[in-house]
């Protein structure tokens, strides 16, 4: 039988984990970031303008009071929702940003600690292909407000009325209306048009990508993003709905393009089974049905003989986004170790993640949650740390130590420095 989702076992499953971007993209991205980086606004144009996201003439900075008349233009209704959204992710991203405090403690001859402060500048990057994400505006660059950030500039190509309503209810200062490699270039470098940022942060297709890891390094980025994923575990134990549920949640994360990652991972094949013809069902209605149909091919169907083997591979997966339809789903979820966002019963959807309930949808894929998290306040913060030694024997005798480890390593004026200060 050929499946939609193809069936595997789950206690063989391995994490293929591919490269964020492959190596002729890097490649071909590097000569749009030199020459940007180079010429500046002249070489901007161009690329924009060759590529696509540029008429000849247009502006290619927005000003905050052009996004107002943006916002001003659309509906009352399509505003209100926009303020609410960027609302409940602003209180998300302060309740987070409450979280990390200053610290002051003492140690050996003084005390010492750190400062939590904001960059001074950040750059958001929101698509704008055939799905523009205004919602990905709002999850950039509310966060970076929220964060304390100075100036946030927003870039997108071919930006919209509401992408450009969304960047002035976020707090945009402006919007670059450049895309790819090269809008990435302009916010690392900076050019006669635009401030160069100390931070790049935003999801974009693989040459945002590329060029996010060329320029890191010399700014900070979040993650170098690859294809969205999507993995719901079910043990079966819902209702007769859970199937359609977990069909139309596969086909939302299928329906974003064709390297999209939908996957499942079940102990029960009866379910398995009645979301395969769910799938079917959905599909002949679906309008994005020829992508979604592409996108379920990356994707798979495990099927684990336990609970422990259907943790442990989820695990492995290290997924983006990881929905848990079982009994207990908090208690489940605990015991898995990597995911961007997990999302906790029939009730919890992953699109209401991506539709700014309140956690950001920018997330880790290709298994980097392995080692990162998704987009928060702390993407925009540094911590600085401070000293202060007093005139004390305890401070003295620090610096004793501090000469005899510098000698140690053969270091002499290092020595010299702390015995001025050892007496």
């Amino acid at each position: 039988m050929t499946w939609l989702l193809e069936r595997a076992d789950a206690a063989r499953c391995a994490r293929k984990r591919a490269d964020a971007v492959d190596s002729a993209t890097i490649a071909a991205a590097a000569g749009i970031v030199d020459d940007v980086r180079t010429r500046g606004d002249a070489a901007l144009r161009a690329h924009a303008e060759r590529l696509g996201d540029l008429s000849p003439g247009r502006s290619m900075v927005i000003s905050r009071a052009e996004c107002e008349r943006a916002a001003l233009s659309i509906s009352a209704s399509d505003r209100a929702l926009i303020e609410q959204t960027a609302d409940q992710i602003r209180r998300f991203a302060l309740a987070q940003r409450g979280c990390l405090t200053e610290l002051d403690a003492p140690v050996p001859g003084g005390r010492a600690g750190h400062w939590i402060r904001p960059v001074v500048r950040a750059g958001c990057y929101a698509p704008g292909g055939r799905y523009p994400l205004p919602s990905s505006v709002l999850m950039t660059a509310v966060t970076a407000r929220a964060a304390g950030v100075e100036e946030v500039i927003v870039a997108s190509p071919k930006p919209g009325a509401i992408t450009l309503a969304a960047a002035f209810i976020a707090g945009a200062d402006s919007v670059l209306a450049v895309g790819g490699a090269q809008a990435v270039a302009a916010l690392a470098y900076g050019t006669e048009s635009v401030r160069a940022c100390d931070v790049i942060v935003g999801p974009g297709n693989r040459w945002v990508t590329a060029a996010k890891k060329l320029v890191s390094g010399n700014v900070g980025i979040d993650m170098l993003a690859g294809p969205s994923e999507l993995v719901v575990l079910a043990d079966g134990a819902g209702d007769a709905g859970e199937a359609a549920l977990i069909a139309a949640d596969l086909l939302a994360q299928a329906e974003h393009d064709d390297d999209a990652v939908p996957t499942m991972v079940t102990t029960s094949t009866t379910l398995a089974d009645e979301v395969e013809r769910e799938l079917e069902i959905q599909l002949r209605t679906l309008p994005t049905a020829g992508t979604a149909r592409r996108a379920l091919r990356n994707g798979r169907c495990l099927i684990a003989t336990s609970l422990d083997e259907a943790i442990e591979a989820v695990s492995r997966l290290a997924p983006e986004h990881l929905e848990i339809m079982t009994r207990e789903p908090a208690a489940v979820a605990r015991r898995i170790d990597h995911f961007g966002a997990v999302f906790l019963g029939r009730g919890s959807a992953e699109i209401l993640g991506d539709y700014g309930v309140g956690p950001n949808h920018v997330l880790p894929t290709g298994g980097t949650a392995r080692f990162t998290g998704g987009l928060s306040v702390l993407n925009f913060l540094r911590v600085r740390t401070w000293l202060e030694m007093e005139d004390s024997e305890s401070s003295r005798a620090a610096a004793r130590n501090a000469a005899r480890l510098a000698r140690l390593e053969g270091l002499e004026a290092h020595a010299r420095a702390a015995d001025l200060r050892s007496h």
